[in-house]
């Protein structure tokens, strides 16, 4: 039997580098790699262009309550906590969830992509968040929202308060003008990241309410996946597995590369103390 090929998109993680470089293989495959930017990605599986991809969760549950027959494995290349998602703009007197009542609350790409339905349901449980208490403007971060979302479905809950931006117009950008109250990001806003005075976190001490969160939960929560549409899976046998194996291994060589360079006291980054973060 023939050794199959594939095209399989994913973005050159830490936790993927070995696949790129050579170091880590899939058994048994024929294999190019492609690395666009993430919605080329999500994109260019929806379209046949990839075999195999990495693939939002939402975006996944929405392709497959659209009939679409794909297939995830227990691969999870992007995992982020999401308390340092949400930003505000600093006149409008948030302090914290309970402020969100009411409010005008910008999001990216669509209304409960991966990031904000993490947001979403950790503010829930833990703040009382209402989501349809607000008005949710959908649009792109840094720019206006990319035609590549067209790949997908944007359903939303009939009784939630759901627009598009206007044309030419970005979420960053409005944010920063006070456009919107908050914003319910994927990626940090440019103009907060270059000083807006107008751009703050909800959650400043994010990073201590994330670690306490992980206690309570044991959760480290999963953004994306890996997945294929069932006709590849059943055209080539075994195939899961071996993509499986193929990811994990590539995890694992990141993972004892960090071991290693603990010895070095991680003098191949520019990152202080960083063998003890990986300690912990």
């Amino acid at each position: 039997m023939p050794t199959p090929h594939l095209d399989i998109a994913i973005t050159r993680y830490d936790n993927t580098r070995a696949l790129f470089d050579g170091s880590v293989t899939f058994e048994d495959l024929d294999v190019t790699l492609h690395s666009p930017s993430i919605p080329e990605i999500f994109a260019g599986l929806a379209s046949g262009r990839f075999d195999v991809a990495e693939f939002g969760l939402t975006h996944y549950l929405r392709a497959l309550d659209s009939g679409v027959d794909l297939v995830a494995i227990p691969v999870f290349p992007a995992r982020v906590f999401r308390h340092s998602c949400v930003f505000i703009n600093t006149s409008t007197g948030i302090t914290g969830p309970a402020d969100l009542v009411g409010r005008t609350i910008g999001e990216f790409g669509m209304y409960g992509q991966d990031s904000g339905i993490w947001a979403k349901g950790i503010f829930a449980e833990d703040f009382g968040f209402v989501p349809e208490s607000n008005r949710w403007v959908v649009g792109g971060l840094e720019t206006p929202l990319p035609a590549g979302f067209e790949f997908t479905t944007h359903p939303h809950p009939d009784h939630v308060d759901v627009s598009f931006a206007p044309p030419g117009c970005t979420l960053a950008a409005m944010l920063d003008r006070g456009e919107i109250d908050a914003l319910f990001a994927s990626n940090v806003p440019t103009t907060y990241l270059a000083g807006s005075p107008n751009i703050a976190p909800l959650f400043p001490d994010h990073e201590t309410r994330e670690r306490d969160w992980y206690r309570r939960t044991g959760i480290f929560p999963m953004m994306h996946t890996v997945v294929a549409r069932r006709e590849v899976f059943e055209a080539n046998p075994g195939l899961a597995q071996r993509l499986y194996q193929g990811f994990l291994s590539a995890k694992d060589t990141a993972a004892e590369h960090y071991r290693e360079m603990h010895r070095l006291f991680q003098v191949t980054t520019m990152v202080p103390w960083m063998y003890h973060l990986f300690e912990k």
